[in-house]
């Protein structure tokens, strides 16, 4: 039973012991000189075991008496996760290296976090689902400090430590209360607690709590304060890192916490996910207008974004399941592309944030200045860009549910956030002339840009086949 149980959760094993192992081999073999070898290796590991989690396609299995799930929607969070996490830490080496920030530890605990991120998706049980949000969040605080020499990348860790160990505690107090009311902390257990008639108020105080604590990771608001502050403190790669890979375990974690435990009694959890989704929506469109640094402006975008994902998970749907999925996928997709042009924004060897320094880009750089503004128009929603098919999926499934307010608001918020989206390309084409960015020879960050400007336009036909997949994936998750 062991074997099967360690066979089931193997992509989790292989990549901790590589974790492992290259930390011993940094440490004994030469530390840094080895940080960009332990890298590559890395994201070539995490490429393989996406292919691997891939090639298990609807196969389910159980591991550890419940506790770890294997199913479609494990696979294809877990897909998006890794291929994610492996683009990033090659798209941001050489902007580490050149400012001196690419340690050996930086891959090691990209890749630990992930590791919590794929026990994340996975998890069947309170005690497996904190495990593996600890594992990630703990990870995530010390790479959001590798700039130690700076004032505003420490400020940044800190925040994030102390405002995520509040998360922790409301998760972990919610988690507590579920446990003393239903006797069990298996999800499948929860759920046979759980009559026709609803829930006793001590489980619906629990999920209240753990959705806070959950809330705070997908920078939800109220519990977004930390954002804003994290990705403009942090070193862009990991911005970058912060704005994809996590965001996708934290929304599918919600989705497996409220389907697989409290899923009998949708009507208790979909209208707190839909204040949720409203309050983010509009605070992200809002508070972005005035922002001029660009990576500040992506977290209130990302703040928006995680809105529009939660009106999918507030139907309460398959079809509201497979919306967040396509979304995810396609919001990972736009955000790699616009942090691998923002890498490149620099002006006499020196990164550059604010977007007015954009100016007249389109003259210098005609090509890139053409891939960021098809990505812009797809983050605001234009059709008939990918951006516009996501946004339509989500806010479908909540007409269909019967939540048409909800679509509405949703509707407004896009229209009010493409502001600032549209605001950098006026600036790219229209704004007054100024001194140009450096022309930067970066061929990853260039192909990655203008790949995801493609794939926003070329994947309007049938968004490459993403949305039957992720409808399997749904299908495996809402019984």
């Amino acid at each position: 039973m062991i074997g099967a149980d360690l066979t089931t959760a193997l992509p989790e094993i292989v990549l901790a012991l590589f974790a492992m192992a290259a930390l011993m081999v940094g440490v004994y073999g030469g530390k840094d000189k080895l940080a960009e070898p332990i890298m590559w290796a890395t994201a070539a590991l995490m490429v393989l075991l996406a292919l691997f989690v891939g090639s298990k396609g609807l196969e389910a299995k159980t591991a550890f008496n419940g506790m770890y799930l294997a199913d479609a929607f494990a696979h294809f969070s877990k897909m998006l996760i890794l291929v994610s996490a492996a683009v990033v830490l090659v798209m941001g080496q050489g902007y580490m290296a050149a400012r001196g920030l690419l340690k050996f530890e930086y891959p090691i605990l990209i890749a630990l976090s992930v590791v919590g991120m794929m026990l994340m998706v996975s998890s069947g049980d309170l005690i497996a689902l904190y495990m593996g949000l600890e594992l990630q969040s703990l990870a995530l605080y010390v790479v959001a400090t590798m700039n130690r020499d700076s004032a505003r990348s420490t400020e940044a860790g800190l925040k994030y430590f102390i405002l995520g160990a509040l998360a922790s505690g409301l998760l972990l107090y919610g988690a507590s209360l579920t446990y003393g009311y239903a006797g069990t902390t298996l999800f499948a257990g929860i759920i046979s607690t759980i009559s026709e008639d609803g829930m006793s108020i001590g489980l619906l105080m629990g999920l209240a709590f753990m959705l806070a604590g959950l809330a705070f990771k997908v920078s939800a608001v109220p519990f977004h304060m930390w954002t804003p502050d994290v990705y403009e403190g942090a070193p862009t790669p990991v911005t970058a890192f912060f704005a994809t890979a996590p965001k996708v375990a934290a929304m599918a974690l919600i989705a497996r916490l409220v389907h697989e435990a409290f899923g009998v009694v949708p009507g208790d959890w979909t209208q707190i996910i839909a204040l949720l989704a409203v309050a983010s929506m509009f605070l992200g469109a809002i508070a972005a207008i005035g922002q001029r640094n660009i990576k500040r402006l992506m977290a209130y975008s990302s703040i928006s974004h995680m809105g529009f994902a939660m009106v999918g998970l507030a139907s309460g749907t398959v079809e509201g399941v497979q919306g967040m999925l396509v979304y995810m996928a396609i919001y990972v997709t736009m955000n790699i592309g616009v942090f691998a042009f923002i890498l490149t924004m620099s002006r006499d060897g020196k990164a550059v944030v604010d977007i007015l320094d954009l100016r007249q880009y389109s003259k210098a750089e005609p090509l890139r200045a053409l891939a960021l503004l098809v990505l812009m128009f797809s983050l605001a929603g234009v059709p008939p860009l990918v951006g516009f098919f996501g946004k339509f999926y989500v806010l479908w499934a909540a007409v269909q549910a019967g939540l048409t307010w909800l679509a509405v608001a949703g509707v407004v918020a896009s229209v009010i956030g493409a502001f600032y989206y549209l605001r950098i390309v006026y600036y790219m084409y229209f704004g007054d002339e100024i001194e140009p960015l450096d022309t930067v020879r970066a061929p990853v960050q260039a192909t990655l840009l203008v790949a995801s400007a493609a794939i926003m336009v070329l994947g309007v036909i049938n968004l490459f086949g993403i949305e039957g997949v992720a409808a399997l994936a749904a299908e495996a998750l809402v019984k």
